[in-house]
Order: C-alpha cells, then structure tokens, then sequence
C-alpha cells in the first residue's frame, strides 16, 4: 500500500508546500513543521475520504494524526480495513 504514501506526499506537495527547494519526505513534520495548518487539515482530511471513500472521525483528525505522511497513511489504512 506504498501506494498511499505516495499518493498523500504528492498531494501534500502539490497543495501546501510553496518553496519548491523544500525537501518533503514521508516523516517531515507536517503540522508542528509549519507545512500544514488547521485549515489546510481540514482540506487534507477531505481529500483522503473522498479519495479512499472512507470516513475519519474528527476525534481522530488530531494533529498528532496528520503530522507526517507515514502517520497519515496508518490513519487511511486503519479505515480501509474498518471498510472490509
């Protein structure tokens, strides 16, 4: 399922990162690293239910949740299997 990973961190980069020189990886800091705010978390949240047809509980849409992509994608994968 690198697949996921692969599909967030290209979406991550497309949307929120605006210093093309700026290296994002799958464990950069996406919140507490400045990329990502409230608000695009909101937006990122949308896109992963919409893209993967599932639903995250906003209980679950924490900070700590989203704040790399590898945690982001743990998040995804742990949903697609509730959809099973």
């Amino acid at each position: 399922m690198d697949d996921i990973k692969d599909a967030v961190l290209e979406y991550v980069i497309e949307e929120y990162v605006e210093d093309e020189d700026e290296e994002v990886s799958f464990d950069t800091p996406l919140i507490s690293g400045g990329i990502v705010d409230s608000f695009s978390m909101v937006s990122l949240k949308r896109f992963l239910e919409n893209r993967y047809e599932i639903s995250i509980p906003d209980e679950e849409a924490s900070p700590e949740a989203f704040d790399n992509v590898n945690k982001i994608t743990e998040l995804v994968k742990k949903h697609l299997a509730k959809k099973e």
